[in-house]
């Protein structure tokens, strides 16, 4: 039986070892690097070869020091390890560390020194909502492997995106797993390595992120909360996605521990939420241009057309709106009503439209309908009317529920990416865009050539443009903005309540706590002749949009367009 003992002894003395791909770099539009990859050695445990936990960190702390999050993390990592791999106890030796355990390494027969590629994500906490993380496979993602027959492809592999680009573009940059076939002795101990099969490295992926922009939004926010996205209105690449307040990335890749998922769970503040394509906000007077558009594809209220505001609309003649202007506006046509954002003009005018026609137009620039964005889980806002609400609280649509719609109030929820695709839309009304963070995605390319853009006649968008430019010029309701600049900037500023004001209960920002203060909103593109980059901005609890929002606007506009290359 020759032949039957030596295939067993073959089989005994060679270990086919599976080698983890490196995984793909992440750079942003100038190849910076947002997502790296390190050495990093780490002493690892084989569990069902060391029964004794307890005994082996006793005797491995005499040459490396083990502390009380080291064996936290360990058993959080055992407690959901899906396979029989190795556990890292200690990672991140330093060469001091490696020294003294390589000179005892034979103490500890059943601990492993590990050579690993590590994720590093060298911007910190910048970026990190489109960015995303990695951590450990679970048990979960196992399923979802299998399901997609894809279990093979991750044999040797500990990590797998989670969030943001390192979930949405896994497959480029996983790669592939190899091989060695390893020599080992009696007790498991490594000889020598016979054959090597190299793994596939993961693709390199290069973003549309312009990473000097992104920190400079990021720093313009001061600590407050909210969002931004900066978009190229022409070819709808995402130069800047800023989601306030951040997080270290780093916390998740072997997994968080119960202190700072705690921590970041249960903060006010909401770190954990991408407020960029997940944060739902009234729009406030931001949505006014496009109500705008609404009117003026339906032949209403067109130049020469004014009212007279006396600074409140009548609905039936019972219930009173009030505008923001006391005293009111005087004589209003849909230009000036655009640049002083005057809320009776817009009362009346949704009034007149129907709710019907003025969802129609508002879906056509993108509210209430996912963007397309290649991120995960974007939520789609809300567009509201009868039908709606009937079936959500089964009661009846009134007409001051139209009429605060075309001040973007009431049950209008909008994502702040939403708001800049329209944005975009009013600067280049003839181009179909679709939001996109990979660089040169032909996947987008066949996405695009499947849309349409939307129809809007000259005179329409003429008009619309021209209340938009006034908005930064004086009178307007962000003519600040628009002073001593070298370019000329379309706007429209906004502000969304937090909370409704009880009959005859007048706002006063001084005093009121921070967390109900109005939300701050702000629109624009620049330069407002031929456009090369759009804006939609929020910051929550932060009052008028115009003074709040817009200075962080002016910011990546004064960046981006005094750059030689972008002119």
């Amino acid at each position: 039986q020759n032949n039957y003992y030596a295939t067993q002894a073959f089989d005994n003395s060679i270990k086919i070892v599976p080698i983890a791909p490196e995984r793909g770099l992440i750079f942003d539009r100038n190849n910076i690097i947002l997502a790296d990859n390190k050495l990093n050695y780490s002493l690892e445990i084989i569990p069902n070869k060391n029964k004794n936990l307890s005994e082996v960190v006793k005797n491995l702390s005499e040459v490396v020091k083990i502390n009380l999050l080291d064996i936290e993390k360990y058993k959080r990592i055992l407690k959901n390890s899906y396979s029989n791999n190795s556990i890292p106890i200690k990672s991140n030796l330093t060469d001091q560390e490696l020294a003294n355990f390589v000179t005892n390494s034979y103490q500890f027969p059943n601990v492993e020194l590990k050579e690993r590629i590590k994720r590093f994500y060298p911007q910190g906490s910048s970026g990190v909502h489109f960015l995303g993380y990695i951590n450990r496979i679970s048990k979960k993602d196992l399923i979802t492997l299998d399901n997609k027959g894809q279990r093979e492809n991750y044999i040797g592999t500990d990590y797998i995106g989670k969030t943001g680009v390192e979930f949405q573009y896994e497959n480029e940059l996983h790669g592939a797993p190899g091989y060695q076939h390893i020599e080992v002795n009696s007790v498991g101990k490594a000889l020598r390595t016979l054959k090597i099969y190299p793994a596939r490295e993961g693709n390199n992926i290069h973003l549309t992120i312009d990473h000097k922009m992104q920190e400079i939004a990021e720093n313009a926010f001061e600590n407050r909360k909210g969002a931004l996205v900066a978009l190229d209105p022409i070819n709808g690449e995402i130069l800047a996605y800023v989601s306030m307040p951040t997080y270290n990335p780093g916390l998740f890749i072997d997994g968080i521990s119960h202190r700072n998922w705690d921590k970041l769970n249960h903060s006010l503040k909401k770190p954990l939420l991408d407020r960029a394509i997940n944060g739902l906000y009234p729009p406030g007077s931001t949505l006014k241009p496009f109500v705008a558009v609404a009117a003026l594809e339906n032949k209403l209220r067109m130049p020469p057309f004014k009212i007279n505001d006396p600074g409140y609309f009548y609905l039936n003649n019972s219930r009173r709106f009030n505008d923001w202007k006391i005293g009111g506006h005087g004589e209003v046509d849909i230009i000036k009503a655009i640049a002083v954002s005057c809320d009776t003009f817009f009362y009346g005018l949704a009034i007149e439209l129907g709710i019907k026609k003025l969802n129609k137009t508002l879906s056509n620039f993108g509210f209430g309908i996912k963007t397309g964005v290649d991120l995960p889980n974007e939520k789609s806002g809300l567009l509201a009317d009868a039908k709606w609400k009937k079936k959500k609280y089964n009661q009846k649509w009134y007409g001051g529920e139209t009429a605060i719609t075309g001040i973007g109030q009431g049950f209008t929820q909008v994502t702040p990416i939403q708001l800049a695709l329209a944005t975009s839309k009013i600067a280049y009304p003839n181009k179909s865009i679709i939001p996109h963070i990979k660089l040169n995605s032909q996947q987008l390319k066949q996405k695009i050539n499947q849309t349409s853009p939307i129809i809007i006649s000259d005179q329409t968008i003429k008009w619309v443009k021209e209340g938009m430019e006034r908005v930064t010029e004086d009178g307007g309701t962000a003519a600040f903005i628009g002073k001593n600049i070298a370019y000329k900037i379309a706007a429209k500023t906004g502000t969304s309540q937090v909370f409704s004001l009880k009959k005859g209960q007048v706002y006063d920002d001084e005093k009121l706590p921070d967390h109900l203060k109005d939300h701050a909103l702000f629109i624009a593109y620049a330069p407002s002749k031929n456009p090369k980059i759009a804006v939609a901005i929020i910051v929550e609890n932060g009052g008028h949009g115009g003074s709040t929002a817009g200075p962080i606007a002016k910011k990546i506009f004064d960046y981006y367009l005094s750059n030689e290359s972008n002119k």
